[in-house]
């Protein structure tokens, strides 16, 4: 009986003791974290309760299981707060190294190369703008100068850069020329708009009146030259020569004055003239520039 009661206060003894570190420990991580000391706590107690079993005796289940909760514990304290310190750091500074590198170091390179670049642009385009103005002004120059007044120029709401080409010649022996002749027509109204790299790029040139037939002048107004395309084209070219050789393909087709009832009174479109113009670019540049039949235009 003596060794039944020992043995039932030695069980007491034994959960008594196990229960104090749980205890003791929880307390312990209650003012940390909870979540840790949900861990921490769980693992105390399959540590005592190996201790205990394995020790065989209170004082050593005891004795291990404190020893081992504290140095656990000391340990994921000291491991949590290299973390805290080291981890984290390493963790988002490499990233931060990265990005700041590849990304927003070398995005801040390339913004800072383009920053360097924009200030130049501008100044290029004065340039081109620059070159553009001396060529047309010494192009009008040269018309006004000239002695046949084959051509006149009227600037489309005073731009430098917008033309209104007057064609008062053509050979006075075609057949264009008598139809000026008999409808009382002085000219033959071009429209030239000039590109922002003329003169390394020719300019958009279409009929405005009369409404013409034949002669290469097509829908729109559109002209089928093929200087007038960036194959075709020179900066060695004037307007005066541009001119010149306009009227000279207008009598090669057999240009003539519509006088077709209702036709003839229906006005030439930029629009169309552009689509006009586009399409038969690509027409020559896939079977080449050859002289179309007349009846084509």
């Amino acid at each position: 009986m003596a060794t039944l009661l020992r043995k039932i206060g030695l069980i007491r003894l034994h959960d008594r003791d196990t229960e104090d570190p749980k205890h003791h420990h929880h307390h312990r991580n209650q003012q940390g974290s909870l979540k840790k000391g949900k861990n921490s706590s769980n693992k105390q107690q399959g540590g005592s309760a190996g201790g205990g079993s394995s020790g065989g005796g209170s004082g050593g289940g005891c004795c291990c299981s404190n020893t081992s909760t504290e140095a656990e514990s000391k340990g994921k304290k000291t491991e949590q707060c290299h973390k805290d310190k080291h981890g984290p750091a390493k963790e988002t500074s490499t990233p931060t190294i990265t990005q700041q590198g590849g990304g927003s170091a070398g995005g801040g390179n390339k913004q800072s190369g383009g920053s360097s670049l924009q200030p130049l642009m501008p100044p290029n385009r004065q340039h081109c703008t620059q070159v553009r103005s001396r060529r047309l002004m010494k192009e009008l120059q040269d018309i006004r100068k000239l002695s046949d007044h084959f051509i006149s120029v009227e600037l489309v709401d005073d731009s430098l850069f917008d033309w209104n080409v007057k064609l008062h010649q053509v050979d006075k022996d075609s057949t264009l020329w008598q139809d000026m002749k008999e409808t009382n027509t002085e000219y033959i109204l071009l429209n030239l708009t000039f590109p922002d790299n003329f003169p390394f790029s020719p300019p958009f040139m279409r009929v405005l009146s009369p409404r013409l037939e034949n002669g290469y002048v097509l829908d729109g107004g559109a002209i089928c030259m093929e200087l007038l395309t960036p194959r075709g084209w020179s900066s060695a070219y004037t307007v005066e020569a541009v001119m010149r050789q306009f009227a000279a393909s207008l009598v090669k087709g057999q240009g003539r004055i519509c006088r077709k009832a209702g036709k003839s009174k229906k006005a030439f479109s930029r629009k169309e003239a552009e689509a006009t113009f586009k399409s038969l670019v690509k027409t020559h540049e896939k079977y080449g520039w050859v002289t179309p039949p007349v009846s084509d235009g």
